[in-house]
């Protein structure tokens, strides 16, 4: 019955599986900005947490909002252009093939064709421009249930900053897998949890601002839409913002704005690469205690599971594996060496 009911209220609270995520997340990532306060205003639950949510909403959530409604914007006007053909994707492509044959000679060795590149290529700006336009209508006509599952996030959150080490400390009296196991697996979690989102989105907001700027400098348009853009391939390892930057800085040279081009590929590789192989080890790798691969197969196979939740969701699943087995290996692993015979185990002297 145990069992059945949890499943249950599980299958109750999947509709809003996004909120309350996000919730525990800010709850997570806040609850140090809470203790402080407890220690300078005294214990007054209700107005520290009021006011590490306040804290949260203005310095994550209102940007957060501003810039998704920037990058819809940006999209559809994008996506207009397109339509109307005052941006023609294949035409820019075809400029790169004339001012760079080698390009094609080169993939006819590896037996691909690049018309058949091309098409594709256009297929999927045109899709990605088509997405966001479809995301921005999605929105629009979905705009109560956005704002209830706002609304819901935040007024969860607060319940969990404010009651959140209670609500631990009860879960740990309700599972059977012993305190100190329950302590190690909670610890995990919101240590993964913290560093993925503080660490990847800090990230991504570099990242993207950076591409951003220098787009903005060298006169490309919608240097908005491409810094977000920038910023979303950034939350993948061995991926990143290159696959922006590198083709933009190509067409530059392909045009003949070669001076432009250098100068976006010198600043792409010092200045955006350096933050991400400098921060990303410092503020996830060290934290997560995982490596690149495994980042990012965990990010990519949660983004096709979790969607865009999955970028945090995927790499906390892979370090909640590593840890359990990092548990089952200690546990076991200690009690089979100690059932085994002395000789086995013993030093050279004791031979």
């Amino acid at each position: 019955m145990l069992v059945g009911v949890s499943i249950a209220f599980a299958l109750l609270m999947k509709p809003f599986f996004g909120p309350i995520f996000w919730a525990i997340a800010i709850a997570l990532i806040f609850y140090p900005v809470n203790q402080w306060l407890t220690r300078r205003l005294g214990h007054r639950p209700n107005i520290n947490a009021i006011i590490t949510l306040l804290v949260c909403i203005v310095i994550v959530v209102i940007p957060v909002l501003g810039l998704g409604a920037a990058l819809i914007t940006e999209g559809m006007g994008l996506y207009q252009k397109i339509q109307s053909g005052e941006i023609r994707p294949g035409e820019y492509i075809d400029q790169v093939n004339r001012s760079f044959p080698a390009i094609q000679a080169f993939l006819g060795q590896f037996d691909i064709s690049f018309g058949e590149l091309r098409d594709r290529v256009v297929s999927a700006f045109v899709g990605g421009s088509q997405f966001l336009a479809k995301q921005a209508l999605g929105i629009g006509q979905n705009t109560f249930q956005f704002f209830l599952g706002l609304a819901l996030m935040v007024y969860l959150a607060f319940f969990l900053i404010r009651d959140g080490q209670q609500l631990v400390e009860l879960l740990i009296k309700a599972l059977p897998l012993g305190d100190e196991r329950e302590r190690l697996l909670f610890a995990k979690f919101a240590e993964v949890t913290r560093a993925t989102v503080k660490g990847n989105l800090l990230i991504a907001i570099i990242q993207g601002a950076l591409g951003g700027v220098i787009f903005w400098i060298l006169g490309i348009s919608g240097a908005l839409l491409w810094g977000v853009v920038m910023a979303i391939f950034s939350l993948l390892p061995a991926v990143g913002a290159a696959i922006v930057w590198i083709p933009a800085a190509v067409y530059l040279a392909a045009i003949g704005d070669v001076v432009p081009a250098v100068i976006l590929t010198v600043y792409g590789m010092v200045v955006i690469g350096l933050a991400d192989n400098l921060l990303r080890p410092i503020l996830v790798g060290r934290d997560t205690k995982m490596p690149d691969y495994l980042v990012l197969l965990s990010t990519l196979g949660g983004l096709v599971m979790f969607g865009i939740n999955g970028f945090v969701m995927g790499p906390l699943v892979a370090a909640l594996f590593m840890a359990f087995w990092g548990i089952f290996i200690r546990e076991f692993g200690n009690e089979s060496t100690g059932n085994m015979p002395k000789r086995a185990t013993g030093s050279a002297e004791d031979d």
